[in-house]
Order: C-alpha cells, then sequence, then structure tokens
C-alpha cells in the first residue's frame, strides 16, 4: 500500500513503524473473512481493511478524528484473527497500537466515555481497589434499576456474591513436590486476582505436583495490558516498567520462566521489547517478553503426568483470540485434555472471538453481547458436559450467558492430577460411567 505521510510526522519512530506496516498490506481482503465485526456488520469500514485506510488517512492528516472513526476503531476487538488469516503478513497490532492512542490525543469523547474509561484504567488493573468495588456493588445490586441507563451495564457485571479468596496465590514460594525441575514466577493477574483466584491456587498446585517451585512476588501485580490496549499511556505504561523491573530482578536470581494462566496478559508481555525499543529497559523488557509462557506450554514442557480416574465429562474447548492468534498456542491445550482423559469437542467458529476482548465488552456493549450469543449458540449445539478456555475474560463473558460449567483449562488439569473438583462444575449424570 503506498503512503504519503508527512516527513514531519516520519520522525516519529513509531509512525516509521505504523507507516511499515501499512506498506506491507495488499489491500487483498482476506481479513475481513475472519473479522468478527465485519462478520456482524457487513460494513468495510468495520473490518480490518477499512481500518487500515482510516489509520492511514488519519496518519496522512486527510481525514480528522471524528466521533464515526473513533468508533469504527473503537469497535475493533483486537482478536488479531485477521493476522492469522493474512498472506502478506501485515503486523496490525503495532498499527492498532499506535493508533488507539493517536486517537486519544486527537479526538474528545462524551464526558461518559471519558469518566467510564477512566474509571477502568483506574479500577482493573489495582487488586486492592477493584475488590472494594466489587464489594461495594455486590452490596448495591439491589438498587440496579434506579441507576441511569448507562451505568446500568457497568453495574449488573458485578457478581450476586463476593469471589472467593485465594487459598494458595499469595505471595511467597512454594516448592516443587519431590525433585526440582523448573523455578518459575507466576502472574496471578490483576481482576484474576480478584475474580478467579481458583484459577491461580490451581496453577500453584499443578505445577509444584510437577516438580516446578512457583513464586509469587509483590512487586508484579498487573502487566498493563487492559489500559494499554484501550490506547491509555501513561498508566500502562507505569504498570509495564514495574513488571519490567520485578520480573527482571526474579530472572536475575535464577527464575527459569515467567508463567500466566491469562493469555491476554501474555500477548501483552510478549510485545514488551518492542514497547520499550530504544529505551534503558530494552535489553531486560526483551529478555522478560522471551521468558514468558502460558500455563499449557509450560505444562507440555514439564511432561504431563500421573492422571486419576475421573468421570468421562466432553468438554468443548474455547479458543481464546489471545492463545491462538495472538501467542500461536492452540495444540498444547487440546493435548493436556485429552491425555487428562477429557474428549475434546471442537466449537464451531472457533476463530471467532467472544466478545469479551480486555474491556471490550463493558465499552462495546452492543457488539460483544452479538459476539457471546453466536459463540454460546456454537458451544451448546455441541451439548457438552464443560467449557474449558485459557483466559478469564472469555470465561466470564461466556459464563454470563449459558448454563453449562465455564472452567479454565488449568483448574481441569490439576484436577485429573489430584487436585480439587473445580467449585463451579456440577455433578454429572455421566459420573455412571466411571
Amino acid at each position: 500500500m503506498r503512503t504519503d505521510i508527512p516527513e514531519a510526522s516520519r520522525t516519529d519512530a513509531a509512525v516509521r513503524d505504523a507507516e511499515t506496516v501499512l506498506r506491507t498490506c495488499v489491500h487483498c481482503g482476506f481479513c475481513n473473512a475472519t473479522c468478527p465485526t465485519y462478520l456482524l456488520t457487513g460494513n468495510e469500514l468495520e473490518g480490518p481493511r477499512g481500518r487500515i485506510y482510516l489509520l492511514k488517512n488519519l496518519l496522512e492528516g486527510n481525514i480528522d478524528a471524528s466521533s464515526a472513526t473513533a468508533q469504527h476503531i473503537d469497535n475493533c476487538l483486537g482478536c488479531l484473527s485477521c493476522e492469522t488469516t493474512c498472506p502478506s503478513g501485515v503486523d496490525y497490532s503495532r498499527l492498532l497500537d499506535h493508533g488507539r492512542p493517536l486517537l486519544e490525543r486527537l479526538h474528545k469523547r462524551s464526558w461518559f466515555d471519558r469518566w467510564q474509561r477512566n474509571l477502568l484504567t483506574r479500577l482493573l488493573p489495582d487488586a486492592a481497589r477493584f475488590r472494594k468495588a466489587l464489594r461495594i456493588g455486590v452490596l448495591a445490586r439491589p438498587l440496579i434499576g434506579l441507576l441511569p441507563r448507562r451505568l446500568r451495564r457497568l453495574a449488573s457485571m458485578v457478581p450476586e456474591r463476593m469471589p472467593a479468596t485465594a487459598r494458595l496465590s499469595s505471595h511467597g514460594v512454594f516448592p516443587a513436590v519431590g525433585h526440582r525441575r523448573l523455578r518459575l514466577a507466576l502472574l496471578t493477574g490483576c481482576a484474576q486476582s480478584v475474580v478467579g483466584t481458583s484459577i491461580n491456587d490451581a496453577a500453584i498446585r499443578v505445577l509444584t505436583r510437577h516438580g516446578a517451585d512457583v513464586i509469587v512476588g509483590k512487586s508484579v501485580t498487573c502487566c498493563g495490558a487492559l489500559p494499554y490496549h484501550m490506547g491509555e499511556r501513561d498508566h500502562s505504561r507505569r504498570h509495564m516498567e514495574s513488571a519490567v523491573d520485578g520480573w527482571h530482578e526474579q530472572l536475575e536470581q535464577g527464575v527459569d520462566a515467567i508463567v500466566s494462566t491469562t493469555s491476554g496478559c501474555t500477548t501483552a508481555i510478549r510485545e514488551y521489547g518492542h514497547i520499550f525499543a530504544g529505551t534503558s529497559r530494552a535489553a531486560a523488557a526483551t529478555r522478560v517478553s522471551d521468558c514468558t509462557r502460558d500455563i499449557s506450554q509450560v505444562l507440555t514442557e514439564l511432561g504431563f503426568g500421573g492422571t486419576i480416574d475421573l468421570p468421562q465429562l466432553q468438554v468443548a474447548y474455547h479458543d481464546a483470540c489471545s492463545l491462538q492468534h495472538g501467542l500461536g498456542v492452540t495444540d498444547e491445550p487440546r493435548q493436556l485434555l485429552r491425555h487428562a482423559g477429557f474428549e475434546i469437542l471442537e466449537v464451531p467458529e472457533g476463530h471467532i472471538c467472544c466478545g469479551s476482548a480486555g474491556t471490550y465488552n463493558m465499552l462495546q456493549p452492543h457488539m460483544a453481547d452479538a459476539l457471546k450469543q453466536r459463540k454460546v449458540q456454537h458451544i451448546e449445539s455441541l451439548r457438552p458436559d464443560i467449557v474449558a478456555a485459557g483466559n478469564i475474560g472469555c470465561i466470564e463473558q461466556i459464563a454470563a450467558a449459558t448454563t453449562v460449567p465455564v472452567i479454565h483449562t488449568v483448574e481441569l488439569l490439576d484436577w485429573a492430577t489430584g487436585g480439587p473438583r473445580p467449585a463451579s462444575l456440577a455433578i454429572s449424570q455421566r459420573e455412571d460411567r466411571r
């Protein structure tokens, strides 16, 4: 694609990176075939090719950052399905990561949109603050109907009761059972450490059971992904700097790898080398990126084994976009679940996003709900006993629309190797098959 970006703008390294991405695109349109928002609307500007043209024209100064332009970019889930499809290798995520903060600078949002984004930016990455807000929300649930319409959406996402507190995943070192084979730093996550503590506890049990020391440090609490993908750069940068410093220190002290059970976080961490390029943290950030793994990759490396006899259960495996498109991890979770004795059911349209996408389901509810219902219909058509997924956002999104238990992959693997039965898994009639 030919570009005509003003020379004054090209002095910015980020603009030059964006220009490189633009010139890679041959505008073939293959990306539209796998884009969730294009699938829903059929609108060219709601597909990757249309958004690429919008960002190109913004960079060239041919269009203003209007509300319509901002809406088309906001509607992008950042699912990266287009990157998996693209025959030319267009690094769309890099272009999007430049375009979103550019829009934040050029476009003034409505007061409510600004307020909502500021709230999420300051609330979700701070586990203590998020937990307090949830506690207030749980107490105030009976009053949701009295709130203004635009606030009801956020309020309705508050759980009916407070999530369980962590049993294991507080700060400390959890030693390997038997011979130690790896030392791992576990990212418990900001939002996940509040609403998904059972996931972190299961990860510690299954990793130590397979010969890994697990370290949960105090210095890293958030990877910065949530505000970063909203186009916010101040808070996200501070979280990322803290994460790089904390993890690099642990790597220097003998940690072999950083492991995450939240694939949305892992994809962001794997970009640290690019994000901090040309800074004093470049080398440390690259090392952190290179040493970060999804838990399914680590368990595959360790050699998963020692399973117990479980009910014959059919599992609909949901490919989180961050896992399949961002990290290219598709086989490992399936192989582990099969080895654990579960029958895997392939979800139709498995490459299409469920609509969670970080804060997307809060900021773009119309699109998110349509994608959620589409995903749940495909899942329920299989009549599975369980849905398994490797990302907390997907789990919360899908679980809100189905009665089928939605469980993190690692919780099932923990159960299969002697851990407790996942709390959200109701007793199945299929246990009679044991």
